[in-house]
């Protein structure tokens, strides 16, 4: 019997229907658990169990290593997180791993799911129908766990019979007599498998279907194991090319610390393998090296007593481990160099639910990019070295420019999130997050063109007066007081941006006073003083562009509290 085309199509579209089904399954789980996971994230501190704790559930929930630790490395890349803090999340997203493991040799081989599969369909469809987001979440959950197991089950299905068809995968079986190099034949197959399926999970599955029958052995199984390990960091590591050297620190600490765990794990490969035996036969479950069908249970085994004991191996070596990063991948000692992103379409999109929190620290960062330009402009009107000025010219042409760019990206990734599948909640979100970046824009611009009329003023050899300056400062300040309550209002609660709400609606209010106010004494003056006319010109100027600002920041108060959504 031959396995054709057909055949390979068959096996494929099984495998891709296996992927797809995890795919539903964690978009639907992380649509249910909403804010609970941002709050997950949030929870990540320098203690590094926390961090192994906080990676095993990200892992579990989206049930992916490789999506996990890309966003590891995107977070590390805005400067959201230490490489210390990383590590720890690495370590424990190793161990999540395990869980799919488990999930298919407990529910995959063991009890017929497949057949409860069409049943759960049937549940899934009228909740997926449902308006009420939670009902509509767990429909997806349902959907999901039902198409990974109907794929199983087809895979297992698909997978050609080693009786039937001896000539198919006859190369694995002849890989298996070169003694100790076939241990490394198969860690460079599972190394191979997941990059290409760009899957543990999925090379996971394909191993213990392939073990399962037969094809290959326990040892062997074991090897490719291992070669996942190596596998799913290429992921992160593609993912950290384009970002900044603490992005490429992270992934090359991941790879560090799967390849030292790989290493000592090979010298006592052999004694693992016979004390896992051991401890299976003694319980009853029977001996993988001689039951084909025990495999499965004692590669689970297996997977998660290495990746525990490789944590809690190098869980106190985090910081040496930080050291050697750091000494392969030196600064370049660059004057602006800082932990910024640059590019969001690092893996990181198919995790929507997750990249609404990033996408909020990164507005953060914008935010406070426009905060930091608008107080070179008070620095413009008191400097008097040249050079220096200049040089606080150039860098508002440079801030100006960023902002503009930062605008474009931040926009254009929280479209392409909005196209994903999302709570109502992280969608409302989207739109004020939107609107924020709008109005920081609009805040660079003013910014500009204070500078630029400063420029103007320099080059006609025109002066403030004492009493210009002095209501210049006190406006400055009044705006910087907003600055102040906005910033801490973008990393605060909905409900705690509502609360301080009059206080904002009170600083606005002060600032447009203030602006009537000292107008009104302009015109008083020039009346008083002709010669102060054209020092008064740029002085309204600045003062309008000030109050300018001032409403573009009561903008952002209002849609961080969810008022006024555009």
């Amino acid at each position: 019997m031959s396995f054709g085309f057909f055949d390979f199509l068959t096996l494929f579209g099984s495998l891709s229907l296996f992927l797809f089904g995890m795919k539903t399954m964690s978009e639907g789980i992380q649509k249910f658990a909403g804010d609970r996971m941002r709050s997950i994230l949030a929870a990540m501190t320098s203690k590094r169990f926390i961090g192994i704790l906080t990676g095993f559930l990200l892992t579990t929930l989206v049930q992916s290593s490789s999506a996990s630790t890309v966003m590891v490395v995107s977070f590390v890349n805005a400067g959201l997180m230490s490489l210390l803090q990383s590590i720890g999340v690495i370590m424990g997203a190793n161990i999540g791993t395990t869980t799919t493991a488990w999930l298919i040799s407990l529910l995959g081989f063991k009890l017929n799911i497949s057949a409860l599969s069409i049943p759960l369909i049937g549940i899934s469809f009228p909740l997926l129908l449902n308006k009420r987001e939670r009902f509509n979440s767990l429909g997806q959950i349902l959907l999901g766990f039902a198409l990974l197991f109907m794929g199983l089950d087809f895979l297992r299905g698909s997978v050609p019979d080693l009786e039937t068809n001896p000539q198919m995968f006859k190369f694995l079986q002849d890989l298996t007599g070169y003694g100790v190099y076939s241990t490394f034949l198969f860690l460079g197959l599972g190394t191979l498998l997941t990059i290409v399926l760009q899957s543990s999970s999925a090379t996971m599955a394909l191993t213990l279907v392939m073990c399962n029958y037969g094809w290959i052995g326990f040892e062997h199984g074991a090897a490719i194991v291992l070669g996942e390990n190596i596998g799913t960091t290429i992921t992160a590591n593609l993912a950290a090319l384009v970002g900044n050297v603490y992005a490429k620190r992270t992934a090359l600490a991941h790879s560090i610390f799967n390849i030292i765990g790989i290493i000592w794990m090979l010298l006592f490969f052999r004694f693992f393998l016979g004390q896992i035996d051991h401890f299976m036969v003694h319980f009853g479950l029977g001996s993988p090296k001689e039951l084909p069908t025990m495999i499965p249970i004692g590669l689970s085994i297996f997977h998660t007593v290495f990746n525990v004991t490789n944590t809690l191996l190098l869980v106190g070596f985090a910081r040496y481990l930080v050291n050697i990063v750091e000494y392969i991948l030196p600064s370049r000692g660059k004057k602006f160099e800082r932990p910024h992103l640059e590019y969001f379409s690092s893996g990181f999109l198919h995790m929507a639910e997750l990249s609404v929190f990033q996408a909020k620290k990164e507005v953060r960062k914008y935010s406070e990019l426009a905060h930091r330009m608008f107080n070179f402009i008070p620095a413009l009107i008191i400097e008097t070295d040249k050079k220096e000025y200049q040089n606080l010219l150039e860098k508002v042409s440079k801030y100006e420019e960023i902002t503009d760019r930062v605008e474009v990206e931040i926009t254009t990734f929280l479209i392409k999130i909005s196209q994903k599948q999302l709570s109502s909640q992280a969608a409302e979100e989207l739109r004020r997050m939107r609107l924020i970046s709008s109005e920081v824009e609009k805040i660079g611009d003013v910014c500009f063109k204070m500078a630029t009329l400063l420029s103007e003023k320099k080059k006609e050899k025109i002066y403030f007066t004492p009493s210009q300056r002095s209501d210049l400062f006190e406006m400055f300040k009044l705006v910087n007081t907003g600055f102040d309550l906005m910033l801490s209002n973008l990393q605060s609660s909905t409900l705690e941006a509502r609360r301080r709400l009059p206080e904002a609606n009170s600083l606005e209010k002060q600032i447009n006073a203030y602006r009537d106010q000292i107008s009104d004494a302009v015109i008083t003056d020039i009346e008083k003083h002709p010669t102060h006319a054209k020092s008064g010109f740029y002085f309204n100027k600045l003062i309008s562009s000030c109050e300018k600002i001032g409403d573009s920041i009561l903008n952002i108060n209002e849609a961080i509290a969810g008022i006024n959504i555009e």
